[in-house]
């Protein structure tokens, strides 16, 4: 009798003491890119093959670069190109070894017909003075990130100055002929702080584009998606491009070995394979060749800037003098619900843009030289319009003092007109941009509360229907603060093809810095 007993407690032991040989798996925090989100699906397979977990933080190129320089944790980063980062005295030091793990060149898509239109769809002989005759002509209108909130704008701007410059090797900012960068930006007509952002706003704004500059493997991706009435035909200018190597970096020696195991799994054939297939990335190792999918255009590669004050130079040269001019429009809530901590909020996100917050992405979100900021309080009935002209973006300029002023007597009393304030918005907007078109308009919308005047939202759609193309072209992008009504601040963004940002997890000043990138 006691045989059939003994073999189950075998069994179960056997069960326990095999538990025990499995170890726990090696947890490494990782400051990312938001663009490798879509690797997030490999994570699980990763942890079977190396016994690593990755707790990965994601954030845009320049906000991780400046988090690292103040010193924040990280065992890795994990970004697009590691070059800026490298750069940084703070981040340079700390980046104990790297490896490239996948490629993905910066690329201009164009829709086929188009392409076909100007001879382009069989030529491997385009050149980037080419496409910039096209934009200057207003034959091409083009989508593109901003070079100072996200990196695919950011390696577009260096491949494209790269291209103009008179330099044969690392260019400087006096290389760069700015007068074909103008001529290239004419034809930039939607901007944007992230390149799924706006990927995403192509596909909604595709009959007004002709084509788009993002990743290679986002142009592709969206090729197979269903979403394109017309597909895009890829364009690798001769004179080169910039290509993202998305090398691993290690920031924590301690966690050497992790580092080494985990970049042996990625750089193996089968995970190769396998993010080629699915992101449409190239691979980095040449036991894999790249398939059929990709072009077969020899890839010229662009010297990178050797130094980051070029870089900087660069971004600010887009800023104020290449692309085109932006007129940003700001609805300020300053009813009762915004007194007291609120109010002084509002005061400190604005005035950072002033020139007061001196850190890596503050000095490049601060409103720009031929900047028209239009500042639009409200309370129960939206107050006159204050239009200023930027003509210098120094913080002591009389203009980054007028607003900080203005701000400074901004009063919180009265009820909450939302919609009324809207309405008078586009309004506005929309005889600006009837006298100026070549410029890039958005409307941010700040409200803590919900709307308390007979307007509606209803009478706002109703109203934002009944205008021209070229005003409901313009953006709302709203903010979530406060107790404001979620569902009704995502109607609006929804409606204008604006996006909502999140004021009540984060804090309004880098909410605010963070839209500069959509504007």
């Amino acid at each position: 009798m006691y045989r059939f007993i003994v073999l189950p407690i075998i069994s179960l032991l056997l069960v326990i003491f095999s538990g025990c040989d499995s170890k726990p798996p090696v947890q490494l925090t990782v400051l990312a890119g938001s663009e490798l989100k879509d690797l997030q699906p490999f994570f699980q397979k990763i942890r079977k093959e190396t016994g690593i977990e990755l707790q990965m933080e994601y954030i845009g190129t320049l906000d991780g670069a400046e988090k690292l320089a103040s010193g924040a944790v990280y065992d890795m980063a994990w970004f697009s190109h590691g070059k800026y980062l490298s750069m940084i005295p703070e981040t340079k030091g700390r980046i104990h070894a790297q490896e490239k793990i996948m490629l993905s060149p910066v690329v201009l898509g164009i829709k086929q017909n188009k392409a076909k239109q100007w001879g382009w769809l069989d030529s491997q002989k385009i050149r980037w003075s080419d496409i910039a005759e096209k934009a200057a002509s207003g034959e091409l209108r083009y989508a593109m990130t901003n070079p100072a909130s996200s990196n695919s704008g950011f390696t577009s701007l260096l491949g494209v100055a790269a291209a103009f410059s008179s330099g044969k090797s690392a260019i400087t900012s006096s290389d760069v002929d700015k007068d074909k960068l103008k001529q290239f930006f004419t034809g930039q007509k939607l901007t944007s702080g992230s390149s799924g952002w706006l990927a995403e706003a192509y596909v909604r704004e595709q009959n007004k584009l002709d084509g788009l500059i993002n990743y290679e493997s986002v142009l592709m991706s969206l090729n197979t998606s269903g979403e394109l009435r017309e597909k895009l035909h890829l364009i690798y200018p001769t004179e080169g491009i910039v290509t993202a190597d998305y090398p691993l970096m290690l920031l924590k020696s301690s966690q050497r070995e992790s580092f080494k195991s985990l970049v042996t799994y990625l750089k193996s054939e089968e995970f190769q394979q396998l993010i080629m297939e699915k992101t449409n990335r190239r691979p980095v190792i040449p036991q894999i060749r790249p398939s059929g999918n990709f072009s077969r255009a020899m890839l010229v590669e662009l010297p990178f800037p050797a130094d980051r004050a070029t870089v900087d130079s660069l971004i600010f040269s887009y800023l104020d003098e290449v692309r085109p001019p932006s007129s940003p429009l700001f609805l300020l809530d300053v009813s009762g619900s915004m007194k007291d901590q609120r109010i002084k909020n509002l005061r400190l996100a604005l005035k950072n843009l002033t020139g007061l917050d001196n850190t890596l992405t503050g000095k490049f979100s601060r409103f720009r030289v031929r900047e028209q900021v239009v500042l639009l309080p409200f309370n129960h009935k939206p107050y006159r319009p204050t239009v200023i002209n930027v003509n210098s973006g120094e913080s002591d300029s009389p203009d980054m003092e007028f607003i900080r002023q203005f701000v400074d007597n901004l009063q919180a009393n009265g009820g909450t007109a939302i919609y009324a304030t809207l309405i008078e918005a586009y309004k506005i907007a929309g005889e600006q941009k009837q006298k100026y078109p070549n410029r890039f308009y958005s409307i941010v919308l700040l409200s803590d509360g919900k709307n308390e005047h007979a307007i509606g939202y209803a009478d706002f759609e109703q109203f934002y229907k009944s205008q021209p193309p070229a005003t409901k072209d313009i953006k709302t992008f709203t903010i979530l603060f406060g107790n404001a009504h979620k569902e009704e601040m995502h109607q609006v963004a929804d409606l204008t093809g604006g996006r909502v940002f999140d004021g009540q997890s984060k804090s309004l000043a880098s909410v605010f810095k963070k839209i500069r990138g959509y504007q």
